[in-house]
């Protein structure tokens, strides 16, 4: 099935496995990509999860598969050496082949003029509208919808409002949030997305290295399971209700959320809960009395602990029958 995202990624099913902090290592990213979709790299979790030095890291997953692989770039101005480490790594992905590009948090003008010299494109990760009208303003390819059944940094709104909202801007929307079935995958299609962007169901696979214990997590919750904790970033991310959640509580304390207000203070807060956050997700990935387990309500469409493959070749499926 051709749409704008197959032919802007050079991919042949329209699937995107997001980038996850700290789930998506190389293995993962590669078996997405190799079975059609693409996966992208979290330059973060490549270098500070998985040991990889950046260019290193790409050159590695070149030797698992020649097909496409994007990269994510969180361009939020927590700091000038943060920046100064994404353009250098964005310069590093364009040096090594990587024409499509994933932006969250911020507006993305740099990066747009980074990359498009070289034929990159860029994607813009929104939540509404006035943020996909600055993505459209930087000259972005295509938006990528965050609903409020995603994980993580969940939107507030549904798939159905949000393509009706972002539609008309005329760009290409991607899905993304609450999509664990091919049937989900095909239905986001027929309401408009240009493809749709998966996390949840993928760190339930053989090539993802989170813990056991964090996938069968995944597989036996219900979407009921999911809430939401300010405890992590400050804001509400949506996790997996274990009893490590319910003792540490979901509700940020005043202190911090006042920081948070505060526009002197607000971006020391989030630099604060960004380092804290890294810290905390590494240590859950393999630590089984971590359960900071982040996963979207698509947890109800996944049963089981699968190669990345076959659900890359089921969701094509669905979209030839």
């Amino acid at each position: 099935m051709t749409t704008p995202l197959t032919e802007h990624a050079g991919i042949r099913v329209p699937l995107i496995c997001g980038a996850m902090y700290p789930c998506s290592n190389p293995e993962l990213v590669a078996a997405v990509s190799g079975a059609g979709g693409i996966g992208i790299v979290q330059p973060v979790s490549l270098t500070y999860v998985h040991g990889y030095e950046f260019r290193e890291g790409l050159r590695f997953i070149r030797t698992l598969t020649d097909a496409p692989i994007g990269m994510n770039a969180l361009i939020e101005q927590s700091s000038r050496k943060y920046h100064e480490r994404m353009s250098a790594w964005i310069d590093i992905a364009l040096e090594e082949g990587v024409r499509f590009f994933v932006t969250s948090l911020g507006k993305p003008r740099w990066v747009v003029d980074r990359v498009s010299p070289h034929g990159g494109v860029v994607y813009h990760d929104v939540t509404e509208r006035k943020w996909a009208e600055k993505g459209v303003e930087s000259g972005v390819t295509g938006l990528i919808a965050v609903n409020r059944r995603a994980g993580g940094h969940a939107g507030p709104k549904s798939t159905q409002a949000l393509i009706d909202e972002l539609g008309p801007l005329g760009l290409p929307v991607v899905c993304a949030g609450g999509i664990g079935t091919p049937d989900e995958f095909a239905e986001a299609l027929r309401l408009g997305y240009a493809g749709a962007q998966l996390g949840t169901r993928f760190i339930a696979t053989v090539e993802c290295t989170a813990s056991e214990a964090y996938k069968r997590a995944i597989v036996r919750a219900d979407e009921d399971d999911v809430v939401l904790s300010e405890k992590l970033t400050g804001v509400p991310v949506a996790v997996l209700n274990t009893p490590y959640i319910q003792r540490m509580g979901l509700k940020a304390g005043p202190l911090a959320r006042r920081l948070l207000r505060g526009r002197r203070t607000k971006h020391w807060m989030r630099l604060f809960y960004t380092l804290k956050s890294f810290f905390l997700l590494k240590r859950s990935l393999t630590d089984e009395k971590k359960e900071f387990w982040q996963a979207g309500k698509s947890v109800a469409g996944i049963h089981g602990v699968e190669p990345a493959g076959d659900i890359v070749g089921r969701f094509e499926a669905a979209l030839e029958s």
